[in-house]
């Protein structure tokens, strides 16, 4: 699938573009807030190719897509309007309240900047571990220029920030970038750097020094810009687009100088001091927790509550011991995938959770997660087990980050500090929770989709096809009435692309045996199974329409795989009533799977049908329409 078409399906499927709010996106994920979320079909959009899974959390609708994200958002931009600057459409029907609504602040914030944010960090470590080394002096020409390009976004970062909380908020970018130019003024440093007494108008002002800082200049930028739609509903449209920014930067620089910027440090020291602390009071135990829950965080989103605790830390400490704990759980979740990989014999699964710990190893864990080991369960949990391990090595060893990226192979330099101290706890620590977590896995095993596959149209324990077959008669297994294929509501079955038959919407809750014959796939969530007879003719009987989903409620299976049945034999029980009360149609699929092999499959029986009548006839590729056996 192109990126442009892929785009196209998201935009329709999130609603359209009139439904959408905003978008952004991080390393794997398009970020959507929309006016109404039940107009986006989830479950369509997990079902499209290209598309690894969809999160609601925090009051983003979450498109997961892998490391192709930056493609298929600019794909976005070329076949809607969803990214235009000037859209500024209606609010979502529900806002979000409480901690959801500060979840969704913050990682609105701060996705757009990951990307730029890692870059920066891996170029950082990379000049620690040239000057520990002696390859490059701080005062080489060529470190300073190095550094130069990998400090300045941390060290400007509330000019950036500024930008993406204006975008989030709806105010003016040019004015929120005035602003936090203003902290970082070079006459403004001076007064902190020289501890000048400072007073606005006789109010005192605490001096702080606002480069790498966080919080101070969102909560700057948030209130000016609910001042600026104030002001701009009592001024005259005439003069409001000079005048609102002359009264915002006499306003807001000074209210941040004075009460924003001083609360946003203290608040910001307050909460790294407290985290710092618990690390300090047991660091193998606060290693232990985040390293078995940072993953746990991730698939919540309220990790997002961290990142600027870890940007607060590097910026006034220098370092930061709390991220390198969560290290342990992107590696212990590459692990856990890995040891799916040697385990499963789904050449699907195979491939997909080889290229998951692939891309899991550079610190982009989500398909890992979504795609293998949160589905799979075991998996998961062995990574939480082997995370906690890891990080628990990694807390003991008071291991430190010194610039900020996600944790993965291309940014390791980013822990190796002055003396490398720590570090090789690091390496210890993510190696252990890596080679756990696999093992685990392995000895743990899971749900093997090659023993029982979710579904049918998924399966890979396809019955033996046979191409040497002869004309047969196959009976009904169902009581009820005869449809078409066609008015099944499931693509995979009404287009006939699971094979040819028919369909019956059942009057009775019994499956019996529709000729002599061997079991093939009996399925665990004994919605469904799969019969061959001797002269080759292979039937798959589907009660209902994503009843797979009942994990076996309402259902009563007879027969394991392997079994020999005869025609008229009990092999599978239901309750209509109870499953259609659950919401989901009984309409009943048989289908010749392997009808290939035949050339021509006719249907013998219309309207009302008991067990036992004619309902198929399967006339062999090499034989006439007579002579049915």
């Amino acid at each position: 699938m192109s990126y442009e078409k892929l785009a196209k399906e998201i935009v329709h499927l999130v609603g359209g573009e009139k439904n959408v709010v905003s978008l952004v996106h991080c390393a794997t994920r398009l970020r959507f807030v929309l006016k109404d979320e039940a107009k986006a079909d989830k479950e369509k959009l997990e079902k499209t190719d290209g598309i690894i899974t969809v999160k609601q959390s925090g009051g983003q609708f979450q498109v997961v897509v892998g490391n192709k994200v930056p493609e298929v958002y600019s794909a976005i931009s070329k076949v809607s309007n969803i990214l235009d600057e000037s859209k500024k459409d209606e609010k979502p029907v529900k806002a979000n309240k409480g901690f959801g609504a500060i979840i969704d602040v913050v990682s609105s914030i701060f996705a757009p900047l990951l990307g730029v944010m890692a870059g920066a960090g891996i170029l950082k470590g990379l000049l620690l571990i040239a000057s520990n080394a002696g390859w490059l002096a701080p005062k080489d020409t060529t470190y300073i220029i190095l550094l130069a390009a990998a400090d300045s976004l941390f060290y400007f970062l509330p000019l950036l920030l500024a930008v993406t909380t204006a975008r989030k908020f709806e105010g003016n970018i040019f004015v929120a970038l005035t602003i936090a130019g203003g902290l970082l003024y070079p006459s403004i440093v001076t007064l902190k750097t020289e501890g000048t007494p400072t007073d606005f108008f006789g109010i005192p002002i605490v001096m702080m020094s606002y480069s790498s800082t966080v919080i101070p200049i969102i909560i700057a930028i948030i209130v000016m810009s609910k001042l600026e739609k104030w002001f701009n509903r009592l001024i005259h449209e005439s003069v409001k687009n000079f005048i609102t920014p002359l009264i915002l930067l006499v306003i807001m620089l000074p209210l941040t100088l004075i009460v924003f910027g001083p609360f946003g440090v203290y608040v910001g020291n307050g909460i790294a001091t407290g985290l710092i602390a618990a690390f300090g009071f047991s660091p193998l135990l606060a290693g232990a927790i985040m390293g078995a829950c940072w993953q746990i965080l991730v698939i919540f989103g309220v990790h997002w509550g961290l990142v600027p605790v870890f940007i607060n830390n590097i910026a006034v400490n220098g370092r930061d011991g709390i991220k390198p704990s969560a290290a342990a759980s992107i590696f212990a979740q590459t692990g856990a995938a890995f040891g799916v990989m040697l385990k499963t014999k789904n050449k699907k699964l195979k491939t997909l959770a080889g290229s998951a710990t692939l891309t899991a190893l550079f610190g982009i864990t989500e398909p890992a997660v979504y795609g293998v080991t949160l589905p799979l369960k075991r998996p998961f949990i062995a990574g939480i087990i082997g995370g906690a391990i890891g990080g628990a090595i990694i807390g003991q060893a008071g291991t430190q980050a010194f610039a900020s990226g996600a944790p993965g192979l291309l940014t390791l330099p980013i822990f190796y500090g002055p003396g490398g101290q720590g570090f090789p706890g690091l390496i210890l620590g993510i190696s252990v929770s890596f080679l756990v977590s696999a093992i685990l896995t392995y000895i743990l095993g899971f749900e093997d989709p090659v023993e029982a596959e979710e579904s049918p149209e998924n399966s890979t324990k396809e019955p033996v096809h046979t191409t040497d077959v002869s004309n047969e008669e196959v009976f009904s297994p169902i009581e009820g009435t005869v449809v078409s294929l066609s008015e099944v509501p499931d693509p995979a079955f009404a287009s006939e692309a699971m094979g040819k038959g028919v369909a019956i919407e059942p009057t009775s809750g019994r499956v019996v045996a529709p000729f002599d014959g061997t079991i093939t796939v009996a399925f665990k969530k004994k919605h469904a199974l799969a019969v061959v007879s001797p002269k080759g003719a292979e039937i798959l009987i589907h009660v209902g329409v994503d009843t797979v989903k009942l994990d076996g409620k309402h259902f009563t299976s007879h027969i394991k795989e392997g079994d020999q049945v005869k025609a008229g034999d009990l092999l599978l029980e239901f309750d209509v009533e109870q499953i259609r009360a659950a919401g989901y149609p009984t309409i009943t699929p048989i289908i010749v799977t392997n009808s290939s092999a035949y050339s021509e499959i006719l249907p013998t029986t219309k309207g009302q049908v008991r067990v036992q009548e004619p309902l198929l006839k399967l006339f062999g590729g090499t034989n006439e329409k007579e002579g049915i056996a």
